[in-house]
């Protein structure tokens, strides 16, 4: 017990199973490995430019820098990390000459470098030229200083930016698609308590309160799979990784505009319950358990098909959507006919018209819930998928989409596997 809080509080997110902690350390390792070496690399061709003099770190520090997530950042990256040292190295190299180091000469530097930091839109990297500026007036040799910085940030950036397009990182689609999966389990939970909660009993308007609350907790889970789906996006940018995989972004982005009206679908449905329950602690039952027990099952499947909606998007990001599609469609159509029974049951005896299940604010939200998941509007966003075709030599050298290894390790097992199957077979 003490282990496993001790474990919780060094990794909140540990695996479960030792089975899972290569999967998760392997990113960071890899990720470890391309800052190491590419600061390595920076400092030894560096080495040359001292000629003997005092060893300037600039070069490795620029390269570390530099090394981002993604190729396409690394690129642009390096770009704007050159732009806000040598703006800093020119500015103290001028004060430097002109004034030396003061403590008005300092305040100078540090408020000229931020203002054409601001000039050129380094943006983020907006305190690194005032830093090299600080930097380089600290140097009592300010102008052999200044070129030695000014080759070594080049150096290093040019070294930062080569290990991002040799050594591209994995694109992590796998991570992202099961962020979309869990995402639509968070989505289904409320409406699944709420389904279990009036299959034994009326709901009560705390209950219905805390169903609202899961809702609305929702939104955090959406915005983190929208924040990874865009990363995704940016990694397979200037990626040799990516070519010769399916684009599944249009897929994804079209699959969470889907989810964010289902949220606000789901958001008023729970809002309507909990204007239209009365305000008693007591659950009262004004409807009748037959009622209450067809809305409980028009609940859970809609819980159910808000599930068979992430196992379908899943599914057409590896461009196997056919059963997952049938899923779906007996989910919506089972939802569909429940909610007839609905309507059949609006249109007899006054009891059941004040019946606060059959309000018009309650059928609409949980309609438009429904509207959303059909199938009709996945077409569009299958269109946009796309995938390169590569001849099988120019794919195999090219490195695995997700593993450190090239793409002929899976092709070789991936052969293996079938010709074993084969033989089994006859």
């Amino acid at each position: 017990m003490l282990n496993s809080r001790l474990l919780g509080l060094i990794w909140p997110a540990h695996p479960t199973s030792w089975r899972d902690v290569p999967g998760r350390l392997l990113p960071f390792g890899v990720q470890m490995l391309r800052v190491t070496i590419a600061a390595v690399v920076a400092y030894l061709l560096t080495l040359p430019l001292a000629k003997g003099g005092p060893i300037d770190l600039t070069g490795p520090l620029t390269a570390m820098l530099v090394v981002q997530a993604s190729a396409v950042g690394t690129f642009r990256m390096g770009l704007v990390r050159v732009g806000a040292v040598l703006s800093g190295v020119l500015i103290a190299t001028l004060l430097s000459n002109w004034i030396g180091l003061t403590w008005w000469s300092l305040g100078a530097a540090i408020a000229s470098a931020l203002l054409l930091a601001r000039v050129l839109r380094l943006r983020e990297q907006l305190l690194e030229a005032p830093i090299s500026a600080m930097l380089i007036l600290g140097v009592t040799n300010h102008g052999v200083a200044a070129e030695i910085r000014v080759l070594n940030t080049f150096v290093g950036a040019g070294v930062g930016m080569a290990m991002g397009m040799l050594f591209p990182t994995a694109l992590a689609a796998a991570s992202v698609i099961g962020g979309l999966k869990r995402l639509a389990a968070s989505m289904a939970r409320p409406l699944d308590d709420a389904a279990d909660t009036m299959r034994d009993q009326p709901p009560t308007r705390a209950q219905a309160q805390d169903w609202l609350d899961l809702a609305r907790d929702t939104s955090g889970e959406l915005a983190e799979v929208v924040r990874s789906v865009a990363s995704l996006r940016e990694r397979r940018r200037w990626n040799p990784r990516a070519l010769g995989t399916t684009n599944a972004v249009p897929v994804l982005d079209s699959a969470l505009d889907t989810y964010d009206r289902c949220l606000m679908a789901l958001r008023a449905l729970f809002t309507a319950i909990v204007g239209e329950l009365p305000d008693g602690e007591e659950p009262e039952d004004r409807f009748g358990d037959e009622l209450r027990q067809i809305f409980a099952v028009v609940l859970g499947q809609t819980a159910e098909c808000l599930r068979a909606f992430g196992e379908l998007v899943a599914a057409e990001a590896d461009g196997r959507e056919e059963h997952a599609e049938e899923a779906l469609r007996q989910s919506l159509e089972y939802a569909g006919e429940t909610r007839a029974m609905l309507a059949e049951l609006m249109l007899v005896g006054p009891d059941a018209r004040n019946a606060w299940l059959l309000r018009s604010s309650v059928i609409v939200a949980l309609e438009h819930l429904l509207n959303e998941l059909r199938l009709e509007n996945r077409e569009r966003a299958r269109q946009a998928r796309n995938k390169q075709r590569l001849p099988i030599v120019v794919e195999g050298v090219l490195p695995h989409p997700e593993r450190p290894y090239p793409r002929a390790v899976d092709m070789v097992l991936d052969r293996r596997r079938m010709l074993r199957h084969r033989s089994r077979n006859r």
